[in-house]
Formats: structure tokens, sequence, C-alpha cells
């Protein structure tokens, strides 16, 4: 079973960087599509960037195009996402959570299996 656990978040400035790192603890992702998703207060769930298990099709939120990057590793133990010129409206807990391989990388039903979340706060 894979077990996603997410690190790398924290306090933040506006404009700065930071990547957030989703490491598979158990199985490796390596059959498993993984998305990134975030959570506001009083949001819900938004999917930021989904990357597939062989890393030929990748998906953005439209909020986040130009500044964000998923990768994954090549060995199945990390995926990373990579946040470039950061606002307060990228705030919030950030989860990582896998796809069996084949399902739609947008579909948030379609990711069984969920990390406990990072919080990422930015500062003005």
């Amino acid at each position: 079973q894979v077990r996603p656990v997410e690190s790398g978040g924290g306090l933040v400035q506006v404009g700065d960087s930071l990547t957030l790192p989703c490491t598979a603890s158990g199985d490796p992702f390596t059959d498993f599509n993984v998305g990134w998703f975030r959570q506001a207060p009083g949001g819900q769930y938004e999917l930021v960037a989904g990357i597939t298990w062989n890393a030929g099709d990748l998906a953005y939120a439209e909020s986040v195009k130009g500044r964000f990057t998923i990768s994954r590793d090549n060995n199945g133990k990390r995926v990373y996402l990579r946040m470039n010129s950061l606002k307060p409206e990228d705030a919030a807990i950030y989860y990582c959570a896998a796809a069996f391989y084949g399902r739609d990388l947008n579909d948030p039903t379609s990711y069984v299996y969920w990390g406990q979340g990072t919080q990422v706060t930015v500062s003005s």
C-alpha cells in the first residue's frame, strides 16, 4: 500500500519559492499517478498539479500555471511540487495523493491514498 507523506511546508514571503516533497512510505509511487491538492481555510479541495506514473502527462490548475512545477524521481520514491512566485492566495494545506495509473489526473475521486498535509503560509 502506498502512503504519501508530505513535507517542506512553512512560512514564506510573497514572491518566495518553496519545494514540497511527497515521499512514498510503504510501496513506491512507481505505478501510480500522483497529485498535489490544496485546501484553504473554508475552501474546497483544489487540484494544484498532477503527474502520471510515467511522467508522460502533467496537469496544472490555471492559477498556478507558469509558477508551479510537478516532477517525480526515477525510482518512484518522491514527487516534488516546486512553487515559485508565491502569492497570498497560495496559502493552504497542501496534500499529496496517489491514484492507480490509467485514472483521470484531474478527477479528485481517482485518488485513493492521501497524505496528512503540510501547511504553507504566505506572508505579505
